[in-house]
């Protein structure tokens, strides 16, 4: 039987994960790929930590004692951030290394690079972990969906935003709450700026951009805003309206122009990714062959992430025994142009105090008429100290109009404050 010897870059939450399911399911992983696969050695910072599932790895603190170990076939990179995760990868494509890789940061940014070099080395890149934890979305785009033209795609692929918005939901509490109780319980990070703020869904996106679009996307390239401006009054005036608050991360493929964008956005009950809540993850992908198809699941964690890089070292092994290997990269051969924000289609919902004082609402009405803009619904409700909380839901219309519309309105000495601005998904089934 073939002997696949692994190396480990990083041995936290998800390294540990990969070598429980190694060692757990290896009968079947074993009987799946006719190989013995076994990690011969890990990368660490502490030498002296106790880890689980370690008693027949060699930890070292040299990342070198992997990457030019004859004997290892495949690095598995879970150390996470940029630098020096890419001089490493990169290093082992010189060593004719096959590498499976969890990171979305790295990818996100230098994705296409490190596809190019694993294919001139003829060397496998697979990183269906980087993006939704368990939920094998990678592979879908990659392999079950390629025989479509993807559309769009929409996703929640942050736990952390996704278990604030739904407890802010279901218990009625504000966004600072809920966020200390979520640090309290592991779910958010001690600094949650990269969740809350929408940049790791970014990130996520990129990489499901430019899979789905076969065309280059970067993390910087996403329109992105986060949660922290949600209240509770927002979600309940969402409730009012039929909808609820998620953070999505969104990508459209129109007319051959690309758009990309991250932020909250009221979303139709009745649509499949309405009720996905707390920490899972979820995407709503549209193809021009399947229709509409949804992936659902849990999107961290140890052993969901790590289900997911065992799965790209048994396609890895697979590659290695047919000889296949190097020939799955090719990702971006398309160059759409990325839409600009001002040209984003969408409805929007507004929510401002004004003084309570008549021809109010008329003002407000001709400042977005005058930018081409009309409501589809309106809530007023009256306060005690002689103003009005209104929200406005307009039908959809040009990120440029709203952002004229709401230039003017901000120079209206009837408006006491604008709270909040959020946009409206309407697109595949949904009634807005």
């Amino acid at each position: 039987m073939k002997k696949i010897v692994i190396g480990l870059l990083g041995y936290g939450t998800v390294g540990s994960g990969v070598a429980t399911i190694l060692r757990t399911n290896r009968f079947d992983i074993t009987s799946r790929t006719h190989a013995d696969i076994s990690v011969k050695k890990a990368l660490v910072r502490n030498l002296l930590k106790e880890r689980p599932y370690g008693e027949d790895i060699l930890f070292t603190d040299d990342p070198y004692a992997l990457l030019h170990d004859p004997e290892i076939d495949i690095i598995v990179e879970v150390m996470g951030g940029i630098e020096p995760a890419r001089t490493y990868i990169l290093e082992a494509f010189k060593q004719g290394k096959n590498v499976i890789t969890a990171n979305k940061d790295l990818l996100a940014s230098h994705g296409l690079e490190l596809l190019s070099v694993a294919e001139q080395n003829k060397c496998d890149l697979y990183f269906e972990a980087s993006v939704a934890g368990g939920i094998p979305i990678i592979a879908a785009i990659r392999q079950s969906l390629t025989a479509n033209r993807i559309s769009s795609l929409i996703g929640i692929i942050n736990g952390t935003t996704n278990y604030i918005l739904s407890a802010m939901t279901e218990q009625g509490r504000e966004f600072e709450d809920v966020l200390s109780e979520a640090q309290e319980l592991g779910f958010a990070e001690a600094d949650p700026t990269a969740d809350v703020e929408g940049l790791d869904a970014a990130r996520k996106l990129a990489i499901l951009a430019t899979l789905s679009f076969n065309t280059p996307v970067t993390a910087d390239q996403v329109f992105v805003e986060g949660i922290t401006k949600v209240s509770k009054a927002d979600i309940k005036y969402a409730d009012e309206l039929g909808c609820v608050i998620k953070l999505l991360a969104i990508a459209k493929n129109e007319d051959g122009e690309v758009e990309v964008r991250v932020h909250p956005t009221l979303l139709d009950k009745k649509h499949p990714l309405a009720t996905v809540n707390g920490v899972f993850n979820a995407v709503f992908v549209v193809g021009d062959a399947v229709g509409e198809t949804m992936f659902y699941g849990k999107g961290a964690g140890s052993l969901p992430t790590g289900s997911a890089v065992v799965a790209d070292i048994i396609q890895v092994v697979r590659n290695m025994e047919s000889g296949s290997r190097g020939y799955h990269n090719n990702t971006s051969y398309q160059n759409f142009p990325l839409k600009a924000v001002q040209d984003f289609t969408t409805g929007y919902y507004i929510r401002l105090k004004v003084q309570d004082q008549p021809r109010v609402f008329a003002s407000l009405a001709s400042f977005f008429a005058e930018a081409g803009i009309s409501f589809n619904s309106i809530i007023q409700k009256p306060r005690k100290d002689k103003s009005a909380e209104i929200v406005l839901v307009t039908h959809p219309c040009k990120e440029g109009q709203l952002r004229q519309a709401l230039a003017t309105l901000n120079n209206y000495n009837k408006l006491d404050k604008i709270y909040n601005v959020m946009r409206l998904e309407t697109g595949n089934s949904l009634s807005f």
